[in-house]
C-alpha cells in the first residue's frame, strides 16, 4: 500500500503541472483587462508601467514558469516561515492579488475558514445522514419509508442550490424568524453564546449543502445495497446462523460502501463548487464568494490559484479512494 501511495503521488506531479498549464492558458486567453476599471484619463505611458508592474508585458511562458515557482516554491517557503518563524523564503516574490494587491495565499487563509466551518460540516453531516438512510431503503425496499427516502432524495438532487437557498431563507427567516439570513463573517466565537450564534447561522447553509450531498450519496448507497443483498454470500451467511444485523452490518454493507466511497471522495471538490453559489445567498465571506468577486474584477492570479486548489483537491480525492478500496475489499491489492 505504501508503494502504491508514493507510486500515485509520483505520477500526480505531472498531472497536476499539466493542469496547471490548461488553466493558466485558458485564464490567459479569457476576455478581460485588470486596468479596465482604472480611470480614462491615465496616460498611456502610466498604464503601460502599470501593465509591466502585474507582469503582463512578459511573454506567456516566463509568465507560466515565474507562477510555478511561486505556487510550487516561494508559498510553501513562506508557509514554514509563518510556522517556524524562520526567513526561508527571504525576498522571494509572491503570487499577489490584482484587485488587492495582497498575497494571495494570505487571502485565501483568511478567508478558508468561513468556508471550512460551513462546507466542511455540511458534507459530514450529509455523508453520516445519506447512509444510514441508504442502507435503510434497500432493506426496507418499496417500504414508506423507502418511497418517501426517494422523494426526498430526488427533490434535493434535482432543485439547485440556489433555490432551494433562497427558499429555506423565505421560510425560516422571513416567515418564521428561526435563523438569520445574513451569515455573519465577523463573529468571534470566544464564549459559549457566540458558539451558540455560530451554530445557529450556520444552520440554514448547511441545511442547503447537506441536502444535495444526502441526495446524491443516498441513492447511490441505496443501489450498492440493492446489489449486494442478492449476493450468494449473504444467503450463505444467513444459512450459517448469522444475526440479521451482522449481516447487513458487516457484510452487506461494507461491501456496498466500496463504490460509494468514489462518489464521496470524490465529492469533496464538488461541494466547494456549490459552496460558490451558497455563500453569494447567505453572504458566507469565503472560497466561494472570493471566487466570484475576482471573476468580477479580473483578478487571475487568484483565481488561477483558486482553480488549481479545486484540482489539487480533485487529484488527492482519487488517491484516497483508491487507498479506501484497499482496506475495504481484500481482495484488492496493490503490490
Amino acid at each position: 500500500m505504501l508503494t502504491f501511495t508514493i507510486r500515485r503521488l509520483l505520477v500526480a506531479i505531472p498531472t497536476l503541472l499539466f493542469i496547471s498549464l490548461i488553466i493558466f492558458l485558458l485564464l490567459d486567453l479569457a476576455p478581460g483587462d485588470p486596468l479596465a476599471n482604472m480611470p480614462l484619463t491615465i496616460p498611456p505611458d502610466v498604464r503601460e508601467n502599470m501593465r509591466a508592474a502585474l507582469g503582463l508585458d512578459q511573454p506567456v511562458w516566463i509568465r507560466y514558469a515565474l507562477w510555478l515557482k511561486q505556487f510550487f516554491w516561494v508559498e510553501p517557503l513562506n508557509i514554514l516561515d509563518s510556522i517556524l518563524g524562520t526567513s526561508l523564503a527571504g525576498d522571494g516574490q509572491r503570487v499577489l492579488s490584482w484587485q488587492t494587491r495582497s498575497p494571495v495565499a494570505d487571502i485565501i487563509a483568511q478567508r478558508m475558514p468561513q468556508t471550512l466551518w460551513v462546507v466542511g460540516l455540511a458534507y459530514v453531516v450529509g455523508v453520516l445522514i445519506a447512509i444510514p438512510i441508504g442502507i435503510i431503503s434497500a432493506y426496507k425496499q418499496y417500504s414508506v419509508f423507502d418511497q418517501a427516502g426517494t422523494f426526498v432524495s430526488m427533490i434535493g438532487y434535482s432543485v439547485p442550490p440556489f433555490f432551494t437557498g433562497v427558499l429555506v431563507i423565505i421560510i425560516f427567516s422571513v416567515n418564521l424568524g428561526w435563523f438569520p439570513s445574513i451569515y455573519d463573517t465577523t463573529l468571534q466565537v470566544n464564549s459559549w453564546a457566540t458558539f451558540k450564534q455560530q451554530l445557529i447561522q450556520m444552520v440554514m447553509p448547511v441545511m442547503v449543502l447537506a441536502l444535495q450531498t444526502t441526495a446524491q450519496i443516498s441513492r447511490f448507497m441505496r443501489a450498492s445495497m440493492l446489489d449486494n443483498l442478492r449476493q450468494d454470500y449473504v444467503r450463505t451467511a444467513r444459512a450459517k446462523g448469522l444475526r440479521e444485523r451482522t449481516v447487513l452490518m458487516a457484510h452487506v454493507a461494507r461491501n456496498s460502501m466500496i463504490p460509494v466511497v468514489t462518489v464521496i471522495a470524490l465529492g469533496v471538490p464538488s461541494i466547494f463548487g456549490g459552496a460558490i453559489i451558497t455563500e453569494q445567498v447567505f453572504k458566507v465571506n469565503g472560497i466561494g464568494q472570493l471566487m466570484i468577486t475576482s471573476i468580477q474584477s479580473n483578478d487571475i492570479p487568484m483565481v488561477q490559484t483558486l482553480t488549481f486548489i479545486f484540482a489539487v483537491l480533485i487529484v488527492l480525492a482519487n488517491l484516497i479512494a483508491d487507498i479506501l478500496y484497499g482496506l475495504l475489499d481484500p481482495r484488492i491489492r496493490y503490490d
